[in-house]
């Protein structure tokens, strides 16, 4: 009799269409629905709701973002924003407030959070190194000057990029000026232990680590060619890879430097942004050596994978900036080139990638664009959006 009844509700509720495709559930928002948008021109974050496409509302006051990133708690409630002005702060996004905000260095451009969630460290510019903080307080806990030996015999400090973390509380990062790679391993914040990496290329200028943390790639603008560690060898060393990619061709003026945060992994295929040129570079990751090319636009910023590796998203710098193409990796083809507004500055997939947002700074909108049919299915009005970032992120590696 129980079960009969139990089944008649079932069939009751099936009848009334709330089932099937749970069209009659409204979205969530749960932590693992949220992002910020930052709009740079105003110093405010906007949370977002991925699934229901929306602006839940804005968090202000957090200064020059000109040049800013983010990185999650692994609860996903819990952002710290990395301002151009060095400052750093910890917002809550269900609560859309600021929890803790200090200034920690004169120029910053993004930081990294360690694999347990429980160190943030920050890549500075001025002065340059790396400081790490106390994820739940912001309290200092170490201080890493970037220092080196110049030509002329003086110790200088060197701007720092490519800040990514690494298992076991460990940080790797690159210095520009000094043209170095550095290691902090910091399970011990008193005592911070330094691996370094000399004479890697002219000028790393930033760099990633593979989705499953075994290698760490920097982009050399000073030459044509990247940096490659394996950090699984037991004895890691710097390898050169693509060297001269360039050969034989006058590079074209660079007008913004790509960032490599982007670099698409698809597979067991690495499509980089070549520096000068109007192309990817295609390389099989398991040797290390390119097997393609694939022209483009213009001159690629961003190269992201959709999560299922099939699709690659470009975005370009000046005058190609309101240009998005896709590329198809199994045919190495671009099969759709986009107008989403002016000056697209970012993009940032769902996390199963059914969907990507789009900022176009200069349109003052976000678009989200589906990406099977390419249609626009949104269009958010945002002050100079600029990057964008989900909390899918807090339980990937390097990002």
């Amino acid at each position: 009799m129980k079960r009969r009844t139990l089944l008649g509700a079932a069939a009751a509720t099936l009848g009334a269409g709330a089932l099937p495709g749970c069209t009659s559930l409204p979205p969530a928002n749960g932590t693992g629905d949220l992002g910020l948008v930052i709009e740079r021109a105003s110093g405010t974050l906007a949370v977002v709701n991925t699934t229901a496409r929306s602006v839940l509302g804005e968090i202000p006051g957090l200064g020059d973002l000109s040049h800013a990133s983010v990185v999650y708690g692994r609860d996903g409630a819990h952002a710290y924003v990395f301002g151009r002005d060095g400052a750093l702060t910890q917002v809550n996004l269900p609560q859309r407030r600021v929890l803790a905000r200090i200034q920690q260095a004169g120029n910053s451009i993004g930081g990294a959070i360690s694999q347990d969630g429980a160190l943030v460290a920050a890549q500075n510019y001025t002065p340059g190194g790396v400081r790490v903080f106390d994820a739940r307080t912001l309290a200092p806990l170490a201080d890493i000057p970037a220092t080196y030996q110049a030509a002329d015999g003086s110790t200088r400090r060197s701007r720092v990029v490519g800040l990514a973390d690494l298992p076991g509380r460990r940080f790797i990062f690159s210095l520009f000026d000094a043209d170095e790679i550095w290691i902090a391993d910091v399970s011990d914040p008193a005592r911070p232990r330094i691996t370094r990496f000399g004479n890697v290329g002219r000028q790393p200028y930033d760099a990633l680590v593979t989705p499953d943390g075994r290698h760490y790639l920097a982009g050399l603008f000073g030459e044509d060619g990247l940096a490659l560690i394996d950090l699984w060898d037991p004895a890691p060393r710097v390898r050169r890879i693509l060297d001269g990619y360039g050969r034989g061709s006058q590079p074209l003026p660079v007008y913004k430097m790509p960032h490599l945060r982007g670099w698409a992994v698809a597979g067991r295929e690495a499509w980089l942004p070549a520096v000068g040129r109007h192309e990817l570079l295609v390389v099989d990751t398991a040797r290390w050596e390119e097997v393609a090319r694939v022209p483009v636009a213009g001159q690629p910023v961003f190269a992201m994978a959709r999560p299922d590796g099939r699709q690659v998203w470009v975005n370009f710098a000046l005058p190609d900036y309101h240009l998005v193409q896709v590329i198809d990796t199994v045919t190495r083809k671009v099969v759709r080139t986009l107008e989403p507004g002016k000056a697209v500055l970012h993009m940032e997939f769902t996390p199963r990638g059914e969907a990507v947002w789009i900022s176009s700074r200069d349109a003052n909108h976000v678009s989200v664009i589906d990406t099977a049919s390419f249609e626009t299915l949104a269009r958010l009005p945002l002050a100079a959006p600029s990057g964008i970032f989900f909390t899918a992120r807090a339980g990937r590696i390097g990002l």
